[in-house]
């Protein structure tokens, strides 16, 4: 049995037979150059370089011609100066060719006559590994000891040659001794654990941030090694590493007190404590520290501009366009002063208004809830990162943070119908249990919020571009979330409603969080998304993933964004707003003989005062930025138009005795044609309608996109089943915004307008 110590390897290129072999058979010159300086450097560091083959796919075992090949292959890496190799057969398919099958007994006894082959080619190397198809237990076929392909492994191949085993799944919870009994039995050596705890890649919207866990450290009796298969981003490997020597050395101490057994919280504080040193350090993507030349930290003077461009816009026909797209790089990195949750100290008693009420105000303040802001460069706080690592812990359960999040979120779920709209008296203690969890949820979504400002604005580089993907998704979800939680409270709909149930709605979502499910029975990927997935389908959108996930944007940006349903004294600053814009972008200055609140009548007026329930605002630091209307029942809304709003609008703009408007009549006739009535094959499918206005320009898209997801959310919550937006055929902004959040082409020339194109899609 041979000696085992924690020994680091760095795998070298994984090539497909075929396209390496066959069509390049040896590596050119610059490659061969790198390959060499690669080698030579992990020796220098004592790092074990291991180049690896994985052949099955492609190769006829029986074929002279591709052993001589991959014969070739490997002496000239090995004449570059690589002393260990491996050859992998994972996840191929079990069949062999008609030549194969007459050459060889089982595909197990093909595989282990290569690699014999190979392994005494090479000189039998110190370092030699072999990964077999069958892999794990849970795909031994019919049993771990009972597989005939495994007893042939065992027997068949060269006692030296060391076997990977991932342990009883591809993604193990948990390593016993018993477990790693029984292989060793069959394979008849000790295994070499490659573990896949923090392996990442079959999820683009998860991180392992935890500590190394579920192993014992008496394992290692049983083991010839063990690999760490890591994170795919570098930076976000530091706690699982750290913890795994913290692991290693556990089980070398010859004490057996307390303090010296292994314990993953101790582990994963030991690591916060010294990656917080790094964390702030100004590191550039890459690891190359920008100390020595300052100016790379601020990039080009084009970083100082704010979030919104002011590029002249495009002018439109109408009514004020939807800006989406910028090409203005971020804005200046934002302190932020975060109050984490491991500080705040919250009641189950409602503190103040009830949650998402606005401050009022215009753009000059700061908006509610932002906590305390200011200038320049923000520094990740400990209790941040142990908020991250919760959030993003172990691919089989959540941390801390991330177990709240989704317990109060399922609860609040289950439970609105304590503040539902429309429902029968409830007792005051239960809306204050309500109200209270709501708070808590609102508070750690804030914290999220924060987090990702926080991200974005710190002086390491490296560890932005690394996280900025993951931060920046759940930073999105948590918004939806936050706006959705302030948006039940008082308006969701009981059993009454029209359209539908609230109850039909969340039975869509499932009754089970996906944390439930993820069991010792179940690999981690039987559930996308990890938190960020789960809060996604606690949403009555759930499913629908094309809101949800997008590709983050180009350019990060600190800018701390808020969304929540709209409230009446929102009113003037949305007026005003709309008013600005449309001046804006018509290209001409505001006249005195023109009503102030006629561009905010014609576009935000009727759903304001009508369907105020859908409508959801956009904030940031300085207030009101932006916002998305949404008419539930348009047949309904239709009809309340025409019997109060329009009679108000001709009392507010009479055609005589009056200088409110140039020609009242014509603005009355607008208001009319923009509450037109639209055709019952359309509203039969797409009963809610929604329009969107914003001020220009943000870097972020996502933020729009989540602006109009946490709209949706609350249509289908109250039973909608599909949903329209009217646009112009000329704003190709709008329509490929609309179209990639999965909005399709439904009539065109027989909307409001002539040339207006309705887009509609499902809820």
């Amino acid at each position: 049995m041979q000696s085992w110590g924690l020994n680091t390897y760095l795998y070298g290129p994984k090539d497909d037979l075929k396209h390496r072999l066959l069509w390049r058979e040896v590596y050119s010159l610059e490659e061969e150059g790198q390959l060499r300086i690669l080698i030579k450097e992990a020796q220098s560091r004592g790092v074990t370089f291991v180049y690896a083959l994985s052949p099955g796919q492609d190769i006829v075992f029986s074929s002279s011609c591709d052993l001589t090949l991959l014969k070739r292959k490997l002496r000239q890496v090995s004449d570059l100066g690589c002393q260990a190799f491996a050859v992998l057969f994972d996840d191929i398919d079990h069949s062999l060719c008609q030549a194969d099958s007459e050459a060889f007994s089982s595909f197990a006894h093909a595989q282990v006559t290569i690699t014999n082959e190979i392994y005494r080619f090479l000189g039998e190397p110190p370092v030699f590994l072999f990964c077999p198809t069958e892999y794990c237990g849970s795909l031994c076929s019919p049993s771990v000891s009972k597989s005939p392909y495994l007893q042939t492994v065992g027997e068949d191949l060269l006692p030296d040659i060391t076997v990977i085993w991932t342990g009883t799944k591809v993604i193990s919870r948990k390593l016993s001794v018993d477990c790693l009994s029984e292989v060793e039995s069959v394979l008849q050596r000790p295994p070499l654990i490659w573990d896949n705890l923090h392996a990442n890649d079959y999820d683009s919207r998860r991180l392992f941030l935890g500590p190394f866990k579920g192993r014992e450290p008496q394992l290692r009796s049983n083991l010839r090694g063990l690999l760490l298969n890591p994170n795919c981003e570098f930076e976000a490997n530091y706690i699982p590493l750290h913890s795994l020597g913290s692991w290693y050395r556990s089980g070398k101490e010859e004490r057996k007190d307390e303090e010296c057994e292994y314990c993953p919280d101790r582990a994963l504080s030991a690591a916060l404590h010294d990656w917080m040193e790094e964390l702030n350090q100004p590191l550039q993507a890459g690891r190359q520290s920008s100390r020595a030349d300052q100016r790379s930290s601020a990039q080009t003077p084009r970083c100082q501009t704010p979030d919104r461009s002011d590029c002249p816009p495009t002018l439109v026909d109408r009514l004020p366009v939807f800006p989406l797209n910028s090409s203005s790089p971020p804005s200046s990195p934002t302190k932020v002063k975060v109050e984490t949750e491991g500080e705040k100290k919250t009641s189950n008693q409602p503190q103040g208004p009830r949650p998402g009420a606005p401050s009022g105000g215009g753009r000059g303040q700061k908006a509610q809830g932002w906590g305390g802001l200011g200038g320049g460069k923000g520094l990740l706080s400990e209790s941040q990162v142990r908020l991250l690592v919760g959030l993003y812990y172990l691919p089989h359960e959540y941390g801390l943070s991330g177990q709240k999040l989704l317990q109060d979120l399922s609860w609040l779920k289950a439970n609105c119908h304590l503040v539902s709209a429309n429902s029968k008296k409830t007792a005051p203690q239960k809306i204050d249990e309500w109200r209270g969890r709501s708070s808590r949820v609102l508070s750690l979504c804030e914290d999220i919020a924060q987090l990702h400002c926080s991200v974005v604005g710190g002086a390491n580089r490296a560890v932005l571009y690394d996280l900025y993907p993951y931060v920046w998704d759940l930073r999105n979800t948590a918004l939806v979330a936050k706006a959705f939680i302030c948006w039940l409270d008082g308006r969701v709909l009981s059993d009454s409603s029209a359209l539908g149930t609230w109850k039909n709605c969340f039975h869509l979502c499932g009754k089970t969080p996906g944390a439930d499910l993820l069991g010792v029975e179940s690999e981690p990927w039987a559930f996308k998304g990890g938190v960020s997935g789960e809060v996604q389908m606690l949403l009555p959108i759930g499913s629908s993933n094309e809101l949800f996930t997008h590709p983050p944007p180009l350019f990060p940006t600190s800018r701390l964004y808020n969304i929540r349903p709209y409230h009446s004294k929102d009113k003037l600053e949305l007026y005003r707003m709309v008013r600005q814009l449309h001046l804006r972008t018509q290209g001409v200055q505001e006249s005195s003989a023109l009503h102030p609140d006629v561009i905010g009548d014609r576009c935000l007026g009727p759903c304001l005062v009508l369907s105020p329930e859908y409508c959801f605002i956009l904030e940031d630091e300085l207030g009101v930025c932006g916002c998305v209307l949404g008419i539930l029942d348009v047949r309904m809304f239709a009809k309340r138009c025409q019997a109060s709003w329009m009679p108000a609008m001709r009392d507010k703009y009479p055609t005589k005795g009056g200088n409110t408007h140039p020609n009242p009549q014509d603005l009355i006739q607008l208001m009319e044609e923009d509450q037109g009535e639209y055709p019952e094959s359309l509203l039969f499918h797409f009963p809610s309608q929604l329009r969107l206005d914003a001020l220009p320009e943000l870097v972020d898209v996502s933020v729009s996109r989540t602006l109009l997801t946490a709209m949706l959310t609350a249509l289908k919550a109250n039973g909608s089943q599909g949903v329209f937006c009217e646009v112009q055929p000329t704003d190709r902004q709008r329509l490929e915004f609309l179209t990639k959040l999965g909005f399709l082409e439904i009539l065109r020339g027989e909307a409001r307008s002539r040339e207006g194109v309705v887009l509609g899609r499902l809820l």
